[in-house]
């Protein structure tokens, strides 16, 4: 067997290698796709259930457990909420107490008055081009 017929059986094989890695790789997409798809699905169906159980359509008897654990996740978000509001307001209610909005629009200023004379950087660029004319 010559080396080019080596090296095209190697090609092939490469090439058979690689064309497997993409179908094995695309069919792992879509099956991830089609896994989160279901998991919307069973989100979705659990959110219309849960609705429908709440306005008394379904019988609340086989799934009771469930309805409570949602409620009950319910009350403890809508506990994080008020509290996230209230420290907002007192962090705010601090904020306007201690702060001059411009100082937050501008916090590189520090509200001294600027000097009247140049800095020293204007001195030596002076002296510089003096000494060019």
């Amino acid at each position: 067997m010559t080396v080019l017929d080596t090296l095209a059986k190697q090609a092939n094989r490469l090439a058979t290698d690689v064309q497997t890695s993409l179908k094995r790789a695309r069919v792992e997409g879509e099956r991830r796709l089609l896994q989160r798809q279901h998991r919307t699905a069973l989100e979705e169906l659990g959110e219309r259930a849960y609705e429908l159980v709440r306005a008394g359509t379904l019988p609340e008897e086989p799934i009771a457990s469930e309805v409570a654990e949602v409620e009950s996740k319910l009350m403890e978000i809508e506990a994080k909420v008020a509290e996230i509001d209230s420290l907002r307001s007192e962090e705010e209610e601090a904020q306007a107490a201690d702060e001059d909005p411009s100082r937050t629009a501008f916090p590189m200023v520090d509200g001294t008055a600027a000097e009247s004379t140049p800095g020293p950087g204007w001195e030596a660029a002076e002296r510089f081009f003096k000494q060019g004319s």
